[in-house]
């Protein structure tokens, strides 16, 4: 349950949590749900040959130049031609609408004029009968979308195109984040002379927020058992998130003030630059625990690595990260015994190449890189050192 390796520890969470049921919603509410049910289409979209341009349906066999047929009607986007075209004849169409029965190709309003009841021709291209095909989006029976994505504004439209109202998307965990720290005070209270602003908590709900959670912020626990305690054991929440209080020192009181609260911990440490004293467990009530160090950048670095999976598997999402390939601009000394996640900046060469370049200072302590930064880049344990244009790995961060 020591020092283990970033893998090691996230399977350990990822097997201690599950999905937490789902529930029916409007689909206009839906916006960043996880969806809890696969949704296959009921029908063909679109249900008809449609056409693609505004212009005239006729039978390709009557096009011609120069030729003048009878207009025998019309057919706009929800009112269709009830009857079948007859040859020599044509129907005024617009986009979207249904093609008439009979017909089989559509001339473009810019190549024909309408005069008398009768439209004129022009020249027909040959292989484009601007006809949208029935189906032509997806069909009957296909799988439109599957569980455990994300609904963003297209995966939505999709879902209404298929005729979905109510979707069935999955709970979202309540999720209660509690600082301690006697340094801490929460603006906009003015601190005392051996204070700060206690900035963690806001960070952190907003992330909560984003992956999918309901975030519950709650007050900063003295450095007390008895207020950890008092803070925690009321709360009703699937997870709880402690920052500080969680490394070795006189002040690092949370573990052993959930204890009465019957904690049970499964990990204790991580081989991880910053944020080793990151830690989980479940209380006795069956709530999960992430315990963060108190650092602004080692508790950001270890909640995108353990807190966001975890979430992600409570929606029943996937919940592994998904790092990536970049060239390195800038060169590195060869890395100590820790895996170490580097605050950096990503961007895109002039070929197309993902590159990374990390901020000069990594204190875990500094929110100003942190806040600067839009990806964490991964050096493993003992690396040696790297040169300019290496190939790392880097994981982005999601900023506005």
């Amino acid at each position: 349950m020591k020092n283990l390796t970033i893998e090691d520890a996230r399977a350990i969470m990822l097997g201690h949590v599950r999905s937490l049921g789902a529930e029916t919603i409007a689909i206009d509410q839906a916006h960043g749900r996880v969806l809890a049910q696969d949704i296959d289409a009921v029908r063909d979209q679109p249900p008809f040959d449609s056409s693609a341009m505004d212009g005239w349906a006729i039978r390709l066999a009557d096009a011609a130049a120069e030729v003048e047929l009878p207009i025998a009607g019309e057919s706009s986007a929800g009112h269709g031609y009830g009857g079948t075209l007859q040859p020599g004849h044509a129907v005024r169409i617009f986009t979207g609408a249904a093609i008439p029965a009979g017909a089989d190709s559509v001339v473009i309003q810019e190549n024909a004029g309408k005069l008398d009841g009768k439209v004129r021709l022009g020249p027909v291209a040959p292989g484009d009968d601007n006809i949208r095909p029935r189906g032509g989006d997806f069909h009957a029976g296909d799988r439109l979308l599957q569980t455990g994505q994300r609904l963003d504004g297209w995966r939505l439209s999709l879902a209404a195109a298929a005729g979905c109202g109510t979707l069935n998307v999955a709970r979202r965990p309540r999720v209660a984040v509690l600082c301690t720290g006697e340094e801490l005070v929460r603006p906009p209270a003015q601190p005392g002379p051996w204070q700060i602003y206690e900035s963690g908590s806001i960070a952190l709900c907003a992330l909560i927020e984003a992956w999918g959670g309901q975030p519950q912020r709650l007050a900063a626990a003295r450095d007390e058992q008895s207020a950890v305690i008092e803070a925690v054991q009321g709360i009703d929440a699937d997870l709880i998130v402690t920052v500080g209080g969680a490394s070795v020192g006189d002040y690092d009181i949370v573990k052993p003030a959930l204890g009465p609260l019957g904690l049970e911990l499964f990990v204790q440490t991580i081989n991880i630059r910053p944020g080793k004293p990151t830690w989980f467990g479940r209380l006795g009530d069956g709530r999960a625990v992430v315990g963060l160090p108190g650092n602004p950048a080692s508790a950001m670095v270890c909640a995108e690595l353990f807190l966001k999976p975890v979430i992600r598997a409570m929606l029943g999402a996937d919940p592994e990260p998904r790092f990536l390939k970049a060239r390195l601009l800038a060169p590195l000394k060869a890395n100590g015994p820790r895996t170490h996640l580097m605050r950096a900046m990503l961007d895109c060469g002039e070929d197309g190449t993902l590159t990374v370049r990390p901020m000069a200072d990594q204190d875990s302590s500094l929110v100003t890189v942190y806040a600067q930064a839009d990806g964490l880049m991964r050096r493993p344990a003992d690396a040696p050192a790297a040169a300019v244009g290496d190939l790392v790995d880097v994981l982005r961060l999601d900023r506005l």
